[in-house]
């Protein structure tokens, strides 16, 4: 599984790909099973220059009945802030959230690495 995830140019925030639009919280993300309609959301998203940046396709596996990204890295943006955990997405305290913040594995999203080897 995959998802696609950005930041919102106007104010930075990490925001996840839905049916055409972007939607800040990683639980609403869309999640795809095949590469082709996930490359074909990243084109679409790409093509949003004044809306998002660096837009890319994230790894996922499941943890406890629910989609996680991979990537230690994407938890911590899917979550907020690690300052403090009253501060950011996290603050929420969702099933959703408590289950980001308690999944496991570092592995890089292979996503991610194709966009360095790009640049």
């Amino acid at each position: 599984m995959k998802a696609l995830t950005a930041n919102r140019l106007i104010d930075g925030e990490v925001v996840f790909w839905k049916a055409g639009a972007w939607v800040e919280r990683f639980s609403e993300a869309e999640l795809f099973e095949a590469d082709t309609p996930a490359l074909v959301a990243e084109g679409q998203a790409k093509s949003q220059l004044t809306v998002v940046v660096d837009a890319y396709l994230i790894d996922l596996a499941e943890s406890e009945g629910l989609w996680v990204p991979i990537s230690y890295r994407e938890r911590i943006r899917a979550l907020g802030p690690t300052n403090h955990r009253h501060h950011g997405k996290q603050a929420e305290g969702s099933d959703a959230v408590l289950i980001l913040q308690h999944a496991h594995g570092a592995a890089r999203s292979s996503g991610r690495v194709n966009l360095i080897k790009r640049k």
